[in-house]
């Protein structure tokens, strides 16, 4: 991959099925991660004010942040979403055929 940008090199694996089912698979987390930093910074808070609310360390917040949060449990989150003032909120859709 050397030289190539990452978003090149994406859409050339997004040719094979496998891969683009798998990275498909993904969205809901990315989802997740996208929303729990755009709520956090749209509050105006940093990472180690949430961690301080939540009780816990910097750097578990900055781990969630960056994908660690396939480990979160529900209560993780609605943890998270109340130190943030907000309000957890999960929706199911059909998938796109």
């Amino acid at each position: 991959m050397s030289g190539r940008k990452l978003k090149d090199y994406i859409t050339e694996q997004m040719q094979d099925p496998a891969f683009k089912r798998a990275w498909n698979d993904l969205d809901p987390e990315f989802q997740v991660l996208k929303a729990m930093i755009n709520a956090r910074e749209k509050s105006g808070i940093s990472q180690a004010e949430l961690a301080r609310r939540l009780g816990t360390k910097q750097s578990v917040v900055s781990r969630l942040e960056r994908g660690a949060f396939s480990k979160a449990t529900l209560e993780t989150l609605k943890k998270v979403a109340d130190a943030l003032d907000m309000r957890l909120e999960i929706k199911l859709h059909h998938r796109k055929a």
